[in-house]
Parts: structure tokens; C-alpha cells; sequence
């Protein structure tokens, strides 16, 4: 496919990743495998103010996920399933290896750092390092859910709501909701530029988009809580950073390095000064500290 029109120097590909699904990425650069995985509501084009820095000493790979973007949008299944994260972390772990990559360094944001955890414990031997952003385990933040968490987050209960109501409301009005969401997330104003916003909205609106994201995050109240529980006594062995919005909602709600203690063996990390979206509102920062680290 032809070049990427938001990340300068990079590539579009699609790679069947098998079982039907097909996985949109782009890629660039030459020097050890780094997998950069978005969150919701974006798409691999949340990597665009930083991507090509890494690519100068990075093979980079910033896929969409499965029910986003430009990949695959498949039907849930009644557990939800389709959109566990251990199929999610197996679809990147296929992608990688389609591009010649048995281990490689991994940075994910929200979502995308939720099927990082799932890959570093179903793919221990794939991961050499990995990079959280904003995100404390999916189990402990519904553990530990109170009032002021779930009026700050309150997608994590309405997007798990039972099909159709969720998507049926959205699909009311995309864009006022899509806008809504990413501009209560960002706390710098014009982090997320208008053209990038209508990528994502075009990306979004789809009845199959908008299906997808509901179950992506009926997933993460079930089936993936499932598996979490299952896996309680195993750990994240690679060494793990997780960086955090300082104005953010989860590191006001939870100390972040702690919670990822419990569940890795070498955690470190800090906060950046921005919201939600690290990789858009302060790139600069964030990139300095991925170097550093990776």
C-alpha cells in the first residue's frame, strides 16, 4: 500500500494475522522491533508525534487494533471473546512476526496497554520491555471502583451495557460523542488537531465501529476479568515503565507504580504533565522518556 498521509516516512500494510481478521498497520524505520498499540478512541495515527523519532532507531509498528481503525470488525461472540485481549495480543504477536519479529519491545496506551498486559503474560517470551501509558490493571481499576471513578470513566459502564442500547445511542450522534470523550480526556486544548479528530471519526462512526468498541469493553468486564483471575499468580517479567497523565484521572485516582507492582517485577515510571493521551498532548516529554527506557 502507499504511504501513511499522517506519519511522515511510514507505510501502509495490511496483514492477515488468520481466522478472517486483518490487521491495518503502519511501518517504517530499521534497528530492534518496537510495537506501538493506540487506545479508544484512536487509531494508529495517535502515533504521529512520535513515530518518526522512533523510526530513526526503531523498527517501528503501529498497528490498529482489531475493531478499529482500518483492521477488521468482526461480529462479537456471546462471551465476547472476539474481542478478548488474548486475541487482541495475539493478533499483534502475528503481525510482528509477519514483519520477521520474534521478540520485540512494546509501548501501549490505554487499550492498547490493556493487550500489552495480555501479551506480556500469554507471550512472555516475545516481550523485551514494555510501556504503559495512563492505564493501572484492568481487574484492580474495577476492584477498586467508587463514585468519583465511575463518574470520571463512566464509558466503562455504559460501553458494557447489554447490545443494542450502547451502540444505538451513539450512533444517534458520532461526533458530538467522539468529540466529548477525547476532549474530556485531553487537558491540553488543540493536542488532538481537527483533520486527525475527523480521521478517527471516520474510523468510528460505523454501525461495525461502534459495535466493536462496546465490545471491546464488554470484554474487559468479563471474559478478560476471567482470564486475569486465572493468571493471578503470574507476573509481567519483562522490565515495564508506565507513565501517567499528571492531570489525569487515573493517577488521581490510584498510585499507578504500585498498582503495577502487584502484578510485574520491575516496575518503574512517572507522571507527565498533560491528561489522558501522553503520545498527543506531550510528545516531547514522552519521547524522552521512551528513549531512555527503551
Amino acid at each position: 500500500m502507499g504511504p501513511d498521509a499522517f506519519i511522515p516516512g511510514f507505510r501502509l500494510a495490511d496483514i492477515d494475522v488468520g481466522g478472517g481478521i486483518t490487521i491495518r498497520v503502519a511501518h517504517a524505520g530499521e534497528g530492534p522491533p518496537l510495537l506501538l498499540l493506540h487506545g479508544h478512541p484512536q487509531t494508529h495515527v495517535t502515533w504521529r508525534k512520535i513515530a518518526p523519532a522512533l523510526a530513526g532507531r526503531f523498527s517501528v509498528v503501529c498497528p490498529d487494533l482489531r475493531g478499529y481503525g482500518d483492521s477488521s470488525k468482526p461480529e462479537g461472540a456471546k462471551d465476547h471473546s472476539t474481542y478478548s485481549k488474548r486475541a487482541m495480543a495475539a493478533d499483534q504477536v502475528a503481525v510482528m512476526r509477519a514483519f520477521g519479529h520474534e521478540t520485540f519491545r512494546m509501548v501501549g496506551h490505554d487499550r492498547g496497554g490493556r493487550v500489552g498486559h495480555r501479551l506480556a503474560l500469554d507471550f512472555p517470551e516475545a516481550l523485551e520491555k514494555l510501556v504503559l501509558f495512563d492505564i493501572a490493571p484492568t481487574a484492580t481499576m474495577y476492584a477498586r471502583t467508587d463514585k468519583d471513578f465511575a463518574s470520571r470513566y463512566f464509558w466503562w459502564f455504559f460501553l458494557i451495557q447489554e447490545a443494542p442500547l450502547p451502540e444505538r445511542m451513539i450512533l444517534g450522534d458520532v461526533e458530538f460523542y467522539l468529540r466529548e470523550h477525547v476532549e474530556r480526556q485531553n487537558k491540553i486544548s488543540g493536542a488532538t488537531e481537527e483533520a486527525v479528530f475527523q480521521e478517527y471519526l471516520r474510523c468510528y462512526r460505523s454501525p461495525e465501529g461502534v459495535h466493536a468498541v462496546c465490545e471491546d469493553y464488554r470484554a474487559a468486564a468479563t471474559i478478560d476479568l476471567e482470564h486475569d483471575a486465572a493468571d493471578a499468580d503470574r507476573w509481567v517479567e519483562c522490565p515495564l515503565l508506565a507513565l501517567w497523565g499528571a492531570r489525569g484521572v487515573v493517577g488521581r485516582t490510584y498510585d499507578v507504580l504500585e498498582t503495577w507492582r502487584e502484578k510485574a517485577r520491575e516496575v518503574s515510571g512517572r507522571a507527565v504533565d498533560c491528561g489522558h493521551t501522553l503520545q498527543e498532548e506531550a510528545p516531547e516529554e514522552t519521547l524522552r522518556e521512551l528513549l531512555a527506557f527503551l
